[in-house]
């Protein structure tokens, strides 16, 4: 086990430097010029040139990449270019809006598919599994941002239910110390934070959780159905145990393992998601950044929330990977 832990760390390491190098090189070699965008038309070549050397950029690649990877490791990420600020406050600053957003949308791709998997699996063979398919098969074929566009039609146009834009109303007084706003208006009990938090949450969480939900149905229904065949479900049927505890108390439990991989490891291509959802809603996270970073070629800003969605990935991906080992005793053994 400790084995298998040093070289899934290494291998992240590794995982992680290919990726800053990558990133470091792709946003340089791209057409156009920050610095010519931060300055006047009037400006001269001397003041360009002035820019360039107070953000290292008049030095060659390998140099400013190491220059920076020295400054990484010491915690310093830059400034950027258009906001002036630390990009690792800026970064940290959106990063949990984001983390809020992505979580409720896997909780609610969870449960939702859960249920569709577990009610497949009850009706097994009737027209109730063929409709629960067929409703997986569309939630995969419509992207999420077409079906945030399709909400914002629904609940925020025609039928006005829930906000579809920004992340709290802006005529309430907000008197958080982090930015973990739902979590904190939770602690403070501040359930009318929460609803409102709530509220500009639930329908890009929506948007987003569809895809997954249709995902983790489709597996957890397969992986159930395989395990209904096995001995030990049939011999607790023996027993008359009644159907649903079959499927809840016997075949779940074993049936959830490689659910639970996909969980871990579509819950990082869930934060990668959210950018356009994040654009489409006006929500101040770090993917609504990551735009306006591109757009303004803020390469600093950039190479920041790229190095932390790929931490965030490699991360995830590592602890699925060990508590997946944890819960397989085959694996543990071996």
């Amino acid at each position: 086990m400790l084995q298998r832990t040093l070289m899934r760390l290494a291998t992240t390491l590794v995982t992680l430097f290919g990726v800053a190098v990558i990133v470091f090189v792709v946003i340089r070699v791209v057409p156009g010029d920050p610095i010519a965008m931060m300055l006047p038309p009037m400006a001269t070549p001397e003041d360009i040139q002035r820019l360039k050397a107070l953000y290292g950029l008049d030095k060659s690649i390998a140099e400013q990449f190491f220059i920076w990877l020295g400054g990484v490791l010491h915690g310093d990420f830059g400034t950027s270019i258009t906001m002036r600020q630390p990009v690792l406050g800026l970064v940290l600053g959106r990063l949990p809006a984001t983390l809020e957003l992505s979580v409720m949308a896997l909780v609610i791709a969870v449960i939702w598919g859960g249920a569709l998997a577990l009610a497949g699996t009850r009706w097994r063979g009737s027209k109730a599994e063929a409709a629960i398919d067929v409703g997986n098969g569309m939630a995969l074929s419509v992207p999420d941002f077409l079906w945030g566009l399709v909400l914002i039609l629904f609940f925020g146009v025609l039928w006005p239910v829930f906000h579809i834009s920004g992340r709290v109303s802006p005529s309430l007084e907000l008197p958080f110390t982090t930015n973990f706003y739902l979590f904190e208006s939770v602690l403070r009990l501040r359930f009318d934070l929460w609803a409102d938090i709530v509220s500009h949450m639930f329908m890009p969480a929506l948007a987003l959780a569809f895809p997954l939900a249709a995902i983790i149905a489709q597996l957890l229904k397969q992986s159930l159905k395989e395990t209904m065949h096995l001995d030990y479900v049939t011999l607790s049927r023996t027993k008359g145990y009644g159907e649903n505890h079959v499927i809840t108390r016997e075949a779940l439990p074993n049936a959830i393992l490689p659910t639970l991989t996909l969980v871990g490891v579509q819950f990082t291509f869930l934060i990668g998601g959210t950018v356009i959802i994040e654009r489409l809603f006006s929500y101040e996270g770090l993917g609504n950044m990551a735009i306006d970073a591109v757009i303004n070629r803020d390469l600093p800003l950039i190479q920041g929330i790229v190095i932390l969605f790929a931490v965030i990935f490699t991360g995830v991906n590592l602890i699925v990977d060990l508590l997946y080992t944890v819960l397989n005793p085959r694996l543990r053994h071996a």
